[in-house]
């Protein structure tokens, strides 16, 4: 079986074979999630596709320099578009299995944290409950709760202050512009290879992989560009708002 990083690169350069090559692949990545969401009305063989559109789009967005396993990246995206197709018929139940090892992570996190004096890592409350790391991230994206903008956070002699009254509060439209006005200052400062990548890469959204197919050059020289470009940006910024 060919290289899975090799499949996606080949994928992200418009290889539909090798894309259908990792779509094959993965299908019983897809069984092993769908199956948690059986007994919610509807037929698995129709979950069964919308779970292939989140492998399919956990294809196209993996950025092979990111230090994890495509498959533990393609479980919350393949989970998450049947989460957004059940909730648009508001019938999505989270299974008591999946809450049980929500709990048990937590648990788990809190002793961890207090023995080890660390957060522990993915693998280590995963090898502790005896959990795949796919089944630990299904499990606590189950257990995270959808918050209402109208969620009461205060509440006094009757008077209640909602969520979106906290967000509007903490927006500062002068200082969001300044910072907008600053950003853009900083990249026109860049030269010109070093401001397609970072165009390229947050305004297009392309990955690492693209944009080296693009510049001719490889993605490992790409990461390495852009870290350095991203540091230079952040000391310009400092120094920016060091001297207002």
């Amino acid at each position: 079986m060919e290289d899975t990083i090799a499949l996606i690169n080949r994928a992200h350069n418009g290889d539909k074979e090798a894309r259908d090559t990792l779509v094959s692949e993965n299908l019983g990545l897809v069984w092993s999630v769908i199956r948690r969401f059986s007994g919610r009305g509807h037929d698995l063989d129709d979950l069964f596709q919308i779970g292939c559109i989140g492998l399919i789009k956990a294809i196209d967005k993996f950025d092979v320099s990111y230090d994890v396993q495509f498959s533990t990246y393609a479980v919350p995206s393949i989970s998450g578009e049947i989460k957004r197709f059940l909730r648009d018929d508001g019938i999505i139940k989270v299974s008591r299995s999946l809450k049980e090892i929500s709990f048990k992570a937590l648990q788990v996190r809190e002793s961890f944290a207090y023995d080890q004096g660390r957060e522990p890592t993915l693998e280590e409350i995963a090898s502790e409950i005896g959990v795949t790391n796919e089944e630990l991230i299904m499990a606590m994206e189950s257990g995270a709760e959808v918050e209402s903008i109208y969620k009461t956070i205060y509440q006094s002699d009757g008077n209640a202050i909602y969520l979106i009254d906290k967000i509007e509060e903490e927006r500062d439209m002068n200082e969001e512009i300044i910072n907008k006005m600053v950003l853009e200052n900083v990249i026109s400062e860049l030269d010109e290879t070093e401001r397609e990548i970072i165009t390229m890469r947050y305004y297009k959204n392309k990955t690492q992989t693209e944009i080296a197919g693009i510049l001719g050059i490889s993605q490992v020289q790409v990461s390495r560009l852009e870290k350095r470009i991203l540091l230079s940006m952040r000391r310009k910024i400092d120094g920016k708002n060091t001297d207002s």
